[in-house]
């Protein structure tokens, strides 16, 4: 049986390297520019290029060197072999892509950058893979003293970003503090809003069969559920149906069309896999 592309090598060297580059361009192209530094190694570095003329790429890949050495004590061999590939390249194509402000207003820039930051790393998140930096502390934190590594990662960006006070003033440490939560809303939405489905349960006393011989020749996925009435006691059958959103409207419309009394049930799904929905 064939892999599924999402588990070709090749496939996940490309989208390992296009996330990394997104991550670069946030930072080169929005928050650089405007000397913002919302957490992370990327921040870090920041933080020293606007006080003392570092270079970015440099600083970056200093810290990532220390957090891989970290690791390697702390942590398992394969945790290491995640992050050192991005730990590597994130800085060399920070170096290599060129920085410019793009956007002159300072809030825009925070909204897209946190945006487009937020895009490279949700995609890191589904290679199971990492840039390093300040990511490999709350793995540590986890692994000895059972401390959410989620709680810890915010505490470090949010240590960070306070140092935009002493850098850059109080324009920018606001600016930060916005910027982590637009990439956390950004990420929670393209981690389970970008597949949106609809779980649409459907009953009928009379006209059950015709739904189903419509939905089938639809070629709608669905199952078919042996319930009971809680009023009638009666044993009846319900249908489940998967519907994305371009089809929801269309699916309701003719269901009602054969009995306008049919009881629908409809709940967002946030994923689906198999079936006719693929991977």
């Amino acid at each position: 049986m064939p892999r599924r592309l999402s588990q070709q090598g090749w496939f996940r060297v490309v989208m390992l390297v296009i996330a990394l580059e997104i991550i670069a361009l946030s930072i080169n192209f929005f928050y650089a520019p405007i000397n913002v530094a919302a957490g992370g190694a990327t921040g870090v570095a920041i933080l020293l290029d606007a006080a003392f003329g570092i270079n970015r790429a440099l600083t970056v890949l200093i810290i990532n060197i220390a957090m891989i050495i970290l690791a390697a004590i702390f942590l398992d061999k394969s945790t290491v072999r995640n992050i050192a590939f991005g730990s590597f390249l994130l800085p060399v194509l920070m170096y290599l892509t060129p920085s410019h402000r793009l956007v002159e207003d300072a809030v825009l820039a925070v909204i897209i950058g946190g945006a487009v930051f937020a895009s490279g790393i949700a995609i890191l998140y589904r290679l199971e893979a990492s840039s390093g930096g300040t990511t490999v502390p709350p793995m540590i934190l986890k692994k000895y003293f059972k401390i959410n590594s989620a709680l810890s990662l915010l505490a470090i960006d949010m240590v960070v970003t306070l140092f935009n006070l002493l850098v850059s003033g109080t324009n920018a440490f606001f600016l930060a503090a916005f910027s982590l939560v637009i990439t956390s809303i950004v990420m929670r939405y393209i981690e389970t809003g970008l597949d949106l489905k609809h779980q649409v349960t459907i009953m009928s006393n009379e006209r059950l069969a015709d739904i189903q011989t419509m939905l089938l020749q639809e070629d709608q996925s669905l199952t078919v559920f042996d319930v009971r009435g809680g009023y009638t006691d009666n044993n009846k059958e319900m249908l489940m149906v998967m519907v994305d959103n371009a089809n929801y409207g269309r699916m309701l419309r003719r269901v009602h069309d054969i009995d306008q009394n049919a009881f629908i049930v409809t709940t967002n799904v946030h994923e689906v896999h198999g079936g006719t929905f693929g991977i």
